[in-house]
């Protein structure tokens, strides 16, 4: 019987990163991409099966509790100057990163085309955790971010179903019983969240139900070839009046947060950060430099004057937020891996890319942009 320590080491390595980020001032999540990063290259940390799996649901997870956080009313006051953030924030580096791939670098086409599309997406797990963490998710500014973060995602996944993912079947089969689910559990969670018989017991039984309703999802768009975050963000934004006028229910969502910020999530971090390969990103580091500066000035190209015009005040913090990547981009440069469009090498510069703009942008809106006006008005 072989022992298994690597469950041992990232357990520590949670542990480790909160309490470095209680004594820095920095978010945990910034810290546990770090962790990774460090700890997975060195070799003292592992991948395992079952890492990916917890991961792969930790940022699930996160875009679920995104679409709770929405405000509809807000949302809708505001759906003009989100909306054209959320798809300038794409277009912008689309078009200019896939440009400089093709024309500039000299890759073939369809690996310029997901270069393109891996590193327009704005990670709605590393905005969430931030706005969070900084106690920033239930005012206007942290609303708008996540709307915003939602819309430019939603052009990402859209790009990268039209160029690169062929449906089937299979894939129909995903989109029907995606609607269907989202549309029982919004007619009939209710059932759920209001029953007096579960109210106040220690089965937990509403957190069990939605991990389950994210399992099921997962399922299907892993069988349809297609992505899950888009449902689980719809799910939580058509559940959110459940959690937010429900006392049950939101004291659920508070017990959510709790079990995926302590475990699930951080997981989902560490496992990101591990996915980089310093060393191949060492032997072609002139090009990694270049790929990550084209990405972040187009990303301040596309947000920063939009921002400026609508939300002068904030424009700084908002561009710096619109800027990082990691969740649906590592979707993106995965699936290009296996696909056989990248290989390991762009693989690894891409990753690496997402991962340091997963970093810096959201270190720099922590720490230099932080915002003091609640309205943006």
């Amino acid at each position: 019987m072989s022992l298994d320590i690597y469950p041992v080491i990232l357990i520590f390595l949670i542990l480790f990163s909160s309490l470095i980020s209680l004594r820095l001032g920095i978010s945990v999540s910034i810290i546990e991409i770090l962790t990774g990063l460090i700890f997975g290259n060195i070799g003292i940390l592992k991948t395992e099966p079952w890492m990916i799996l917890i991961a792969s649901f930790g940022g699930i997870l996160l875009t679920f509790l995104s679409g709770i956080e929405i405000d509809t009313q807000i949302l809708r006051k505001k759906f003009k100057e989100t909306f054209l953030i959320g798809f300038l924030s794409f277009l912008t580096p689309f078009t200019i990163i896939s440009l400089l791939m093709y024309f500039i670098i000299g890759w073939d086409l369809l690996p310029s085309l997901l270069a393109g599309t891996a590193l327009s997406e704005t990670s709605i797990a590393i905005v969430y955790s931030a706005l969070v963490q900084q106690n920033l998710n239930n005012i206007n500014l942290g609303k708008i971010l996540i709307g915003a973060t939602f819309i430019t995602n939603l052009f990402t996944a859209i790009a990268l179903s039209i160029l690169f993912i062929k449906p089937d079947l299979s894939t129909v089969i995903f989109y029907i019983i995606s609607i269907f689910l989202l549309f029982i559990a919004y007619k009939y969670s209710y059932i759920i969240f209001n029953s007096k018989a579960l109210k106040n017991k220690v089965v937990e039984i509403e957190i069990k139900y939605i991990f389950l309703l994210l399992s099921i999802i997962i399922f299907f768009a892993n069988f349809g070839k297609g992505q899950a975050i888009l449902p689980a963000f719809l799910l939580g934004l058509l559940l959110s009046d459940y959690f937010k006028e429900n006392a049950t229910a939101s004291k659920s969502k508070d017990r959510i947060k709790t079990v995926g910020f302590a475990i699930i999530t951080p997981i989902f971090f560490i496992v990101g950060g591990m996915n980089v390969s310093i060393e191949l990103i060492i032997t072609s580091l002139g090009l990694f430099i270049l790929i990550f500066i084209t990405r972040q000035a187009s990303k301040f190209l596309g947000v920063y004057f939009i921002s400026n015009k609508y939300f002068n005040k904030n424009k700084k913090y908002i561009t710096a937020m619109m800027s990082t990547g990691l969740t649906f981009g590592l979707v993106a440069t995965v699936f290009g891996l296996n696909n056989g469009i990248l290989d390991e090498m762009t693989y690894s510069i891409l990753t690496g890319v997402l991962v340091l703009s997963a970093v810096l942008p959201s270190l720099a809106a922590e720490k230099f942009f932080f915002p003091h006006n609640e309205d943006l008005n």
